[in-house]
């Protein structure tokens, strides 16, 4: 049974950041918080990449014991593969308004990755991947709406708003990626045994 999802602007007020990227998210003001231990700030931050990639906390771990094994820093192999989620770079290329939405598009089946239909969210993409929107979608006046007027600013991403296609062009590197994390909490965090 899947768990119901948490009011979005309460979760976005609790962690103190607009984690979701809406307008309204901390219309009402943030939360006040009393002196937090060193846990407390390293579960904030943890929650609140959690709460930025739309990820359960199984799945975040999983993405951890990854970066772990790793022979790179932990905190960028974690940052680099959750921003190469292909949910998040049809997010990222404006596809779709919301991070949910992406993923409903891609769950759907509707976005193509090298010509091939991809319909798995956590799907990782390399660099020189091309995703695109399916024919049926292609012809969609919002999707194209949102696709051509979202303006892309990331380095390594780039697409053309001609042909509705989009490409990773490079791994992302930290300073790029549009999140206020301290990765080194997070990764502290789970480190703690």
């Amino acid at each position: 049974m899947a768990k119901p999802k948490k009011p979005r602007f309460k979760v976005a007020r609790r962690l103190g950041e607009n984690v979701f990227n809406h307008p309204k998210a901390l219309k009402r003001g943030i939360q006040s918080r009393r002196k937090q231990s060193e846990y407390g700030k390293q579960l904030l931050e943890k929650q609140k990449l959690k709460e930025y990639y739309g990820l359960m906390e199984r799945q975040f771990r999983r993405y951890m014991r990854e970066a772990f094994r790793s022979e790179e820093n932990p905190g960028v192999v974690l940052i680099q593969k959750l921003e190469r989620r292909l949910d998040n770079i049809v997010y990222r290329l404006g596809y779709g308004s919301t991070l949910r939405q992406s993923r409903q598009i891609v769950g759907h089946g509707h976005i193509l990755v090298n010509g091939k239909r991809t319909d798995i969210p956590s799907f990782v993409l390399e660099p020189g991947d091309e995703v695109s929107l399916s024919e049926r979608l292609k012809n969609k006046e919002m999707f194209r709406n949102n696709f051509q007027s979202i303006p892309l600013t990331l380095g390594y991403l780039e697409k053309d708003t001609e042909a509705l296609t989009g490409r990773l062009v490079k791994m992302p590197e930290i300073e790029e990626i549009p999140i206020n994390v301290d990765i080194l909490s997070v990764v502290e965090f789970y480190s703690r045994g």
